[in-house]
């Protein structure tokens, strides 16, 4: 251990074999919480604890790259006990608590950070930023607002806080934040993105050609040249040029794609194997003397959000919005630590284990946020992949499974602009590809597990809400109150592309999105319509 403490650089790509026999023997600290034995074993490695603490959080993210999940959390928390004053130290630990998902551990550390008036900006903004991936906008925003006090001219403080009160719905607000960063740094892409996306470009006020002169740069860094051109299609889609909005759409989904790795086989690879998996057993209920657990899935873009504002009409409902909860419960029961919400060694790590514990630790892991709430909802698209393990792991659970109509919902992950997440949805074959692996693999679980899914249909529900949302109700257990049809009726935070949509009430849209762009979509429609392609949710093209 004396070598890996022995200098200072970035985070490292693998630890010393001393380090690690040290996280194994602190692991079962860890888990059984016993926090003062554990800085009695810190207290032992005579090191600075500044530096000390700094190797923890490098220590965790070298075993989460080498996916030991469970090494990666004891060695957070092992900084965390240290108690680190760095400020450097301290937004990397924060990152990395909620990483592992300790979000208590996150609110301690906030918590002893001491008045927002004495926390620097640059950490103001990181604490913001991951009370806002937990989806606590309004604990996010008094950190931001402080930083703004601080420095109302600092960029990123301005973006920051333009995003979270979009998702709190104080959207002219929003746009003025927006409208200031670009006065101020018109380099930085994100403030164009966002502003495209909350306010309606018109013949008298648009960013068209200030976007068109910034792309027209050298030497532009990629990240803005993305958001920029992004941006732009959606101002030019506003205006009514479909034409130039392709053509602008082409070239940023292609610049965005350079920067991803991605391949499809690997999608085909996962639903494969998830598709082999034994049926296996049904755990004991694990909810039965608690709230309900009512997962949203489906593709992006599909009307999830949507759903999941109309149910939190309801007062016995929690709207919890995206979690990674569950997938970070599968990450602790078979150690490993997935990029994304899930991998092949989780699928094959998955039989040893027993889906029980993943059922409990997920509980365990959203008890914080229930309050009284009867049901409570999670609301990740992507946990289409788990349906299997949910079903397994959580006998109680509510399975609602958004269906849209495949053009509309590829077209839509088209001409969004994600962060990390869904890097299939920048290539027109690519999301086809996708599309068809998701389908095959929903097909499969509604065999596997008849009756614990429910379909709603995007259509339906725009076209007849109050219809649709009674047989929801009575899918989940819940008394149906006339509040549920209609979204507007919510006033929760919303932290997804649809946070200025569904603040409205249900709109059907006459004509679809894709429809103005239809020559453009060849290869989509081909992708869609493929050899071969389950059929069990047919494709529906309504022009």
């Amino acid at each position: 251990m004396a070598d890996f403490f022995s200098g200072r650089g970035g985070f490292m790509g693998d630890i010393d074999g001393a380090l690690r026999s040290l996280l194994e023997f602190a692991r079962p600290l860890v888990m059984q919480g016993d926090f003062i034995r554990l800085r009695q074993v810190l207290d032992g490695v005579r090191v600075d604890t500044e530096l000390k603490a700094q190797y923890f959080v490098d220590a965790s993210y070298a075993e989460s790259l080498q996916g030991h999940y469970q090494n990666a959390r004891t060695a957070a928390i092992m900084a965390f006990c240290l108690q680190p004053t760095n400020v450097e130290t301290l937004r990397q630990l924060a990152a990395r608590l909620r990483t592992v998902n300790e979000a208590g551990l996150l609110f301690d550390l906030i918590a002893r950070s001491g008045p927002l008036s004495k926390i620097p900006i640059p950490l103001l903004l990181t604490y913001a930023a991951q009370l806002s991936y937990l989806n606590l906008q309004e604990a996010a925003l008094p950190f931001l607002d402080e930083a703004r006090r601080a420095d109302p001219c600092y960029p990123p403080t301005l973006v920051s806080r333009g995003q979270v009160l979009t998702y709190l719905g104080r959207v002219a607000e929003a746009i003025h934040e927006f409208e200031r960063c670009i006065e101020l740094a018109p380099q930085l892409g994100q403030a164009y993105w966002f502003l495209a996306q909350v306010r309606r470009a018109t013949e008298g006020r648009n960013n068209i050609e200030r976007l068109r002169e910034m792309l027209g740069q050298a030497g532009l860094p990629i990240r803005e040249r993305i958001s920029m051109e992004f941006a732009l299609h959606k101002e030019l889609d506003d205006m009514g040029d479909y034409s130039g909005a392709w053509e602008v759409l082409e070239q940023a989904c292609q610049t965005k794609r350079r920067t991803l790795s991605y391949r499809p086989i690997d999608t085909t690879r996962i639903v494969d194997a998830l598709i082999a998996l034994p049926s296996g057993a049904v755990t004991a209920d694990q909810e039965s003397k608690g709230p309900t657990s009512i997962f949203i899935v489906g593709m992006h873009r599909s009307g999830t959000t949507l759903l999941e504002q109309m149910l939190d009409c309801n007062p016995n409902v929690a709207a919890f919005g995206e979690l990674y909860d569950f997938t970070s419960a599968m990450r602790y029961v078979t150690d490993h630590h997935c990029r994304g919400v899930i991998d092949l060694s989780i699928i094959d790590r998955s039989l040893a284990v027993e889906l029980g514990q993943a059922g409990l630790q997920y509980l365990k892991g959203v008890a914080w946020r229930l309050k009284d709430k009867r049901f409570f909802t999670d609301k990740l698209p992507s946990n289409f992949f788990n349906v299997g393990f949910i079903c397994r792991a959580l006998p109680g659970a509510k399975i609602l499974h958004m269906v849209r109509d495949p053009m509309e919902t590829c077209f839509s992950n088209l001409r969004e602009l994600f962060s990390d997440a869904n890097p299939h949805s920048y290539d027109q074959q690519e999301l086809a590809h996708f599309y068809v692996e998701y389908e095959r693999l929903m097909a499969h679980w509604h065999t596997q597990f008849p009756g614990r899914i429910l379909d709603i249909h995007y259509a339906e529900l725009t076209a007849s809400p109050d219809a649709v949302m009674r047989r929801v109700a009575e899918f989940c257990g819940l008394d149906y109150v006339s509040t549920m049809q209609d979204p507007s009726n919510s006033r929760r935070a919303v932290a997804t592309a649809s946070a200025v949509q569904v603040r409205d009430k249900v709109i059907r849209r006459e004509t679809p999105k894709w429809v103005p762009y239809d020559r453009f979509l060849g290869k989509l429609k081909n992708g869609l319509n493929r050899p071969g392609r389950d059929r069990n949710l047919p494709l529906i093209v309504d022009t």
